[in-house]
Formats: C-alpha cells, sequence, structure tokens
C-alpha cells in the first residue's frame, strides 16, 4: 500500500505548526491556516487573487477540479491573518492590485504547490511531528477535526463534494482510527 497523506490528528501539533511558521513567514502561516480552515485543495488557495479575499467575510470560488460553485464564510481569524498579511505585503511590495495573486514567491510570481510541499515537510520535520504530510494534510487536518467537533460526516460530506459517507471517513483517516479503537476496547 503506498503512503498517503494523513491528517495532523493532535491538535497541539496543528498549532505548533501554525505557531513556528508565524515566526518565520506570515506568507505560509496564511496559507496553513487556510488549509486548515477551509478544507480547500492546495490549487484553489494557491489560485486566489488579492480581490478575492480582501475585506470580505466570504470566499467565492470555483473549485478547480471539480468545476463546483462553493461559497466558504471567512472565520475571524482567517479575516485577521488576511488583513495582516496584506498589510505587510503592501509594505514590502509598495501597492499590490485586486488581480494579483494573493501568495507569491520571491520573484512576486504565483506560488506554486512544490513550494508549500516544501515548508510543510520542512516544519513537521523540525517539530518532530511524525506523519506522512504533504499540500493534502492541511485539507485532511480540516476534515478530521471538523467532523471531530461537529461529529456530522454528512456536513463534511457536503463539503468535501463526497459521494458517500463512507469515502469521506476514509478520507480523513477515521474508520481505520475507529477500527483501531474497537480492538483495543474489546476484550472477551
Amino acid at each position: 500500500m503506498k503512503n498517503l497523506v494523513e491528517p495532523i490528528r493532535n491538535k497541539k501539533d496543528v498549532e505548533a505548526i501554525e505557531k513556528y511558521l508565524a515566526k518565520h513567514s506570515l506568507r505560509n502561516q496564511l496559507i496553513w491556516v487556510f488549509g486548515t480552515n477551509t478544507g480547500l485543495r492546495i490549487s484553489d488557495i494557491l489560485g486566489l487573487n488579492v480581490e478575492s479575499v480582501k475585506g470580505k467575510q466570504y470566499l467565492d470560488i470555483v473549485e478547480k477540479k471539480t468545476g463546483k460553485f462553493k461559497r466558504i464564510k471567512l472565520n475571524n481569524k482567517l479575516q485577521d491573518l488576511i488583513k495582516k498579511y496584506l498589510i505587510e505585503r503592501e509594505k514590502k511590495y509598495y501597492s499590490i492590485t485586486g488581480e494579483e495573486p494573493l501568495f507569491v514567491g520571491k520573484k512576486h510570481k504565483r506560488l506554486h504547490r512544490s513550494q508549500v510541499y516544501r515548508f510543510i515537510n520542512d516544519v513537521c520535520k523540525k517539530l518532530n511531528i511524525s506523519v506522512n504530510v504533504g499540500t493534502h494534510t492541511m485539507r485532511k487536518t480540516f476534515g478530521y477535526h471538523h467532523y471531530k467537533f461537529n461529529n456530522d460526516v454528512a456536513l463534511l460530506q457536503k463539503i468535501f463534494n463526497h459521494s458517500s459517507p463512507s469515502i469521506t471517513m476514509r478520507y480523513i483517516g477515521i474508520a481505520q482510527e475507529e477500527l483501531d479503537e474497537s480492538y483495543i476496547n474489546f476484550e472477551i
């Protein structure tokens, strides 16, 4: 079986990653918070332009993979971080236009998914978080914690546009976790 990207199940690890990124890169912190608070795919996050989020409470997006329209309420944490990031970016690049990519690299070009993969792997290694990680880890982490908080697989299935609850449970790693727990808690 191939190594599948996993969610980060320990909330303290999720917070440690964010804290580490906050010290080293506001841009990377915002990407992490976007992924873990919206469940968007990395292609959709990196496809955002400044005008998509500046001063907005909602993100209206057509998903690249599915072509489906999605409206996401940006929580206060995301709104505040976006505002902070755009202020910092304007200081660095003077003025930014709405059509510009939200996330850019050193050459002021749209950030590539490989750069995000690299920083997620690097921070997890530095923090000794031993999970198979990749850019999809953010989406799966969102799903895992959303399910644990709301305990509503149907809602999460709708958010992820999955065809069945079993796909959603398997996707976020709950199915195997629940099987493992059933063995641990069972004795005759």
